[in-house]
């Protein structure tokens, strides 16, 4: 069998890459190993995890308007794990068959396979799907590499245990553990242990650095730092190693390194989230010209075009960030470069966003990064505190962070943590890719009362015009005569 197009991989980046490639008149197939399209991100990542943490945010504010705003509940909430589940894979199930038939409708062949390439040009198809050719092997002109990425799980770590979950198993709700511990304080970890100690969990969160979400702005860390600690009721363990995991039988024995954590301790469940790898492994890529670097990403250019004239590679498999948004946006990239179009991957801004509560978003500079670099960047940040929505929705412990350019005067950066950080942060990274001047922020009119308002109140500051905060207005830079 022979197709032009051909994208190895089903996830929101492939399927991207191939519904538009079809769009433009191609005849496309995509291979993928699982049973349907949507990849790591609607089966076993940001699709079920955020139904899941909708489930957490309710039972949040259920709480916070027993404890805050006198609405008293007769009895604690009942959690009907069962239910919960079914909900959560019912959402995964309409949007995966929503995928398939747009895939129909746009005459996009699909094959349940792993793939693998023998040469630059063709496919080792293996599995028992009848949907796979005659032979087993595929033939292409081009192929959009778009293989995503898996959970790390360090070697010492893999026990022959079920207890012990990286996010997938988490993911599957498979009981409400009296005691979970959660080993990494990144996006995931927080994520998924917000929503367990919601449902019920006592969790425990150890991270080998100095603080949550490395990397991440300090300033929008704190606050949510400090709510994580709530939650977890002081179990949040910096600067913490676990030395080993072992089977305990009915729990996970798991020793610790730290000054604040140190010695044996049982949990029910274990979840390991310390990152991702890229799938690249087993793919037969020495066959090809493709190059690998030393942390197993595919190497490509601006046009996600490889060393293989033949292949393109997309999303997790192509570095940093690893985010779904991301690589849709290559995959639509590479159908257009695979069509004859001037296109490249030219963003300034890539959004980041961590679902915790409260929630934290980015996009462009970091002033961590801005120091790095020796950049001088004037930072205006607006307190939640004296936003009027926020007060009304209790969630004053917000605040919005703009980093400006002091010469262009030109937004380069900004950052939020509060409640809708991802919705609000869409503002920012339109502005930042439009090369906007900070006034062109301040000038339009934004709705009262609502958190988008903190976004101008932000770059009111860098003028010292803010009206619920005072901050005085800058003086001019005194010249020689």
């Amino acid at each position: 069998m022979h197709c032009p197009v051909v994208v190895l991989g089903g996830g929101p980046g492939g399927y991207a890459a191939a519904f538009l490639a079809a769009d433009e008149g191609m005849e496309v197939t995509i291979v993928e190993a699982e049973p349907t399209l949507g990849g790591t991100c609607l089966l076993r990542g940001c699709i079920p995890s955020k139904a899941l943490l909708h489930v957490a945010k309710v039972i949040s504010e259920v709480d916070e308007l027993r404890n805050d705003w006198g609405v008293v509940y007769d009895a604690k909430p009942q959690i009907d794990i069962d239910k919960v589940r079914a909900r959560k894979d019912q959402v995964i199930s309409s949007l995966t068959g929503g995928l398939g038939q747009l895939a129909k409708r746009r005459n996009v062949t699909l094959i349940q396979a792993r793939g693998s390439f023998i040469n630059s040009t063709t496919l080792k198809l293996e599995g028992d799907h009848e949907s796979i050719p005659e032979g087993g092997t595929l033939t292409f002109d081009h192929c959009i590499l778009a293989t995503g990425s898996v959970p790390a799980m360090p070697a010492a770590f893999r026990i022959d245990s079920d207890r012990v979950m990286d996010s997938t198993g988490a993911l599957e709700l498979r009981d409400i553990p009296e005691t979970l511990l959660v080993v990494g304080g990144g996006y995931i970890g927080l994520e998924m242990g917000t929503v367990y100690a919601h449902l019920g969990s006592k969790v425990t969160v150890v991270e080998l650095m100095d603080g949550l979400l490395p990397g991440a702005d300090r300033d929008l860390v704190k606050p949510l730092a400090k709510a994580m600690d709530k939650l977890c009721e002081g179990r949040i363990f910096l600067n913490t190693k676990v030395g080993s995991i072992s089977d305990g039988g009915d729990q996970v024995e798991v020793t610790f390194e730290g000054p604040g954590k140190f010695g044996h301790e049982r949990y029910d469940r274990v979840l390991v989230s310390i990152g991702r790898r890229p799938v690249t492994d087993g793919l037969g890529l020495e066959n090809t010209q493709v190059q690998v670097n030393e942390r197993g990403f595919v190497v490509c250019d601006e046009t996600q075009r490889t060393a293989d004239p033949h292949i393109l590679a997309i999303g997790d498999v192509a570095g940093d960030p690893m985010l779904a948004h991301k690589a849709t946006h290559e995959g639509r990239i590479a159908a257009e470069v695979i069509a004859g179009k001037p296109s490249a991957f030219d963003k300034v801004a890539i959004p980041a966003v961590v679902f915790t509560d409260p929630e934290i978003a980015w996009a462009g500079l970091t002033e961590n990064e801005a120091k790095q670099a020796g950049r001088k960047v004037d930072v205006e940040v607006y307190p939640w505190a004296a936003s009027g929505r926020a007060q009304a929705i209790g969630t004053t412990n917000g605040l919005t962070k703009w980093l400006v350019d002091p010469e262009t005067h030109r937004v380069v950066g900004c950052g939020i943590v509060g409640s809708g950080a991802g919705e609000l942060i869409a503002e920012a990274v339109l502005a930042i890719e439009m090369g906007c001047e900070i006034h062109d922020i301040t000038d339009s009119v934004h709705p009262h009362p609502t958190l988008s308002e903190t976004l101008m109140n932000a770059g009111e500051v860098h003028f010292g015009t803010a009206t619920e905060i005072y901050k005085p207005k800058k003086k001019p830079t005194a010249t020689k005569a």
